[in-house]
């Protein structure tokens, strides 16, 4: 479940889903968001090897990414803010982020955020630590999925991903996972011990920021609003460590 859902990799599709087994998913997204972040950071370094302009390399990266997860976070960021954008009734919003369109709100997310995650990461490779820079905030941005369905966290719908997900990781596995997530990134290679970790914190607030705002507006999560929360760490980590 864990890479079918966050990765474009043929897998085959879990026997069973009940929470057990969507917790247990969600505290295994880190993991899974290496088959991402290590394609992510081969770019980066190719692009060093040939000579690419910062910003193209960057470019390159953050597609790379977005092909790994099949646009999968992307759509959810522009269904959200669609949905957010759209109206303060909270069925009608949910019912804009059902549209497989995209309206003017998620148009505009999706540049913005695209424009910001390019420009910090070309910053990042002007630094001479762009690989673990991008590795780092991958990986980050996965990492708060476990924040995201923590025990507490309603779902705004009754079905769909949101509803197997919500609540289903206990507040233990949680911080565990997060932990362990800021823990790892202390080691990341050209950045001082405390730049990753803090990346990981940052990331975080970004997500919780999201997280409170749809929980207030939309009653709870979505599968969208976890994609949104995934862009929006990701976006977060990276201006991190821009500079």
């Amino acid at each position: 479940m864990t890479l079918g859902t966050l990765t474009a990799l043929p897998v085959p599709a879990p026997r069973v889903i009940d929470r057990r087994v969507a917790g247990g998913a969600m505290v295994l997204a880190p993991l899974a968001a290496v088959a991402l972040a290590v394609p992510a950071g081969l770019v980066v370094w190719a692009g060093g090897l040939l000579g690419l302009p910062a910003l193209a390399a960057a470019v390159l990266a953050v597609a790379t990414v977005a092909l790994g997860s099949r646009g999968l976070h992307l759509d959810g960021l522009a269904d959200t803010a669609d949905g957010l954008g759209a109206s303060y009734d909270r069925e009608r919003a949910l019912s804009v982020m059902r549209k497989g369109d995209v309206g003017p709100s998620g148009v505009a997310a999706l540049t913005l955020v695209l424009l910001v995650q390019c420009a910090a990461l070309a910053g990042a490779v002007g630094a001479g630590h762009g690989v673990a820079a991008v590795v780092v905030a991958v990986i980050a941005g996965r990492a708060v999925l476990v924040l995201c369905c923590a025990r507490g966290v309603p779902s705004a719908r009754p079905e769909g991903l949101g509803a197997t997900v919500a609540g289903a990781v206990p507040i233990p596995g949680v911080l565990l996972v997060l932990v362990t997530v800021g823990g790892l990134a202390t080691l990341a290679p050209g950045l001082p011990w405390w730049r990753g970790p803090l990346a990981v914190l940052l990331g975080c607030v970004a997500a919780a920021a999201l997280l409170m705002r749809c929980v207030t507006r939309l009653g709870g999560i979505t599968g969208d609003v976890l994609g949104g929360c995934v862009e929006a760490a990701t976006t977060a980590a990276l201006l991190t460590l821009a500079p």
